[in-house]
């Protein structure tokens, strides 16, 4: 059986040529995706923005109606309901946003999850209340604090892994091709308004960790060519490690796309921001490790004796000696 090649061995793609205007995109893309996220905001869920959480059980079913309960809770009024599987198949969390006078008003707040359970127990009778909990604005607004916290640690603890295991300029690179993916991705939400839950932090922390794999792919194509290439231009030497790592990128991208394609297209309507998240974080994260992280090398000084051992003193006085002592 042949192998599957959908990228000749030798491919020799000139990269590098367009990197000026790939940056300028790029960071164009970057200032209109914060300047929508702080001037249209993102459309926080439950977890961020307060609300309330229904937990039930349909003690005489095997799975849960999920579509159906979605659909009678969101004819309620209190807008699109978060419906989803909890422990079990026919155990539910049913999470809706408050109004605004209900936030922090837990008579309120009670009132509207006893309409839920009384909606739902008079259409499904083996259904029943596990509990409920009020997430108030200011535990949701500690959420989103500790959200941009775990975004930011993120970030800073791979650049410096990847500062530690190549040179400094390489964690450079990785972090702004980070921050690039991140920013791409919250300015989609911003733009399309997507909810923007928990669920989303860990389709980002995700996307880190993609762009993280795919950088430090070609990185390291890229530190062992500088040994081996030592009077390559760097410019050719990137283009070299870029093309000589394609294949292993874009069937990595591919068979990704393949399992999320459907999912976005058919999958439930919960997951359909997770899953959008994902998805986009593939196409910017493969770009960014080519056009962002490489790219900038050449801007950050990175050169054919960045990998040399640096000669000491110590080395200096020694070889010294040891030329007296033949001589």
């Amino acid at each position: 059986m042949k192998l599957l090649k959908l990228v000749p061995d030798d491919t020799n793609i000139k990269f590098l040529k367009l990197r000026v205007p790939f940056y300028i995109v790029s960071v164009l893309l970057i200032i209109a995706s914060w300047a929508l996220v702080f001037t249209q905001g993102l459309n926080y869920g439950v977890d961020f923005a307060g609300g309330l959480e229904v937990r039930a059980t349909f003690e005489q079913t095997q799975e849960a109606p999920i579509p159906d309960v979605r659909n009678k809770v969101g004819a309620l009024g209190y807008g699109d309901a978060t419906v989803q599987r909890f422990g079990e198949d026919n155990q539910v969390s049913i999470r809706v946003r408050l109004p605004e006078e209900a936030a922090d008003n837990k008579e309120t707040a009670q009132a509207i999850a006893n309409e839920i359970v009384g909606t739902l127990k008079a259409d499904y009778p083996d259904f029943r209340l596990d509990g409920n909990d009020n997430v108030s604005g200011k535990v949701s607004g500690e959420f989103r604090e500790d959200a941009v916290l775990a975004l930011v640690a993120a970030m800073l603890a791979v650049a410096l892994y990847i500062w530690i295991r190549f040179e400094w300029q390489f964690g450079v690179g990785a972090l702004f091709a980070l921050f690039h993916d991140v920013s791409l991705t919250l300015g989609m939400f911003a733009l399309f308004q997507l909810e923007f839950s928990l669920q989303i932090i860990a389709a980002i922390l995700a996307i880190i960790g993609y762009s993280l794999n795919d950088t430090i792919v070609v990185y390291d194509r890229i530190r062992e060519n500088l040994k081996k290439f030592r009077k390559m231009p760097l410019p050719e030497l990137l283009d070299l490690s870029v093309n000589e790592t394609l294949a292993r990128t874009v069937m990595t991208s591919l068979t990704l796309l393949v399992a999320l394609v459907p999912l976005l297209a058919f999958g439930p309507e919960s997951l359909f921001g997770l899953v959008a998240a994902i998805t986009l974080g593939i196409f910017v994260g493969t770009y960014s490790s080519v056009y962002m992280a490489a790219p900038l090398l050449i801007w950050l000084g990175v050169d054919s004796n960045s990998f040399v051992p640096k000669e000491t003193e110590a080395d200096k006085q020694e070889a010294a000696a040891r030329k007296l002592t033949e001589g």
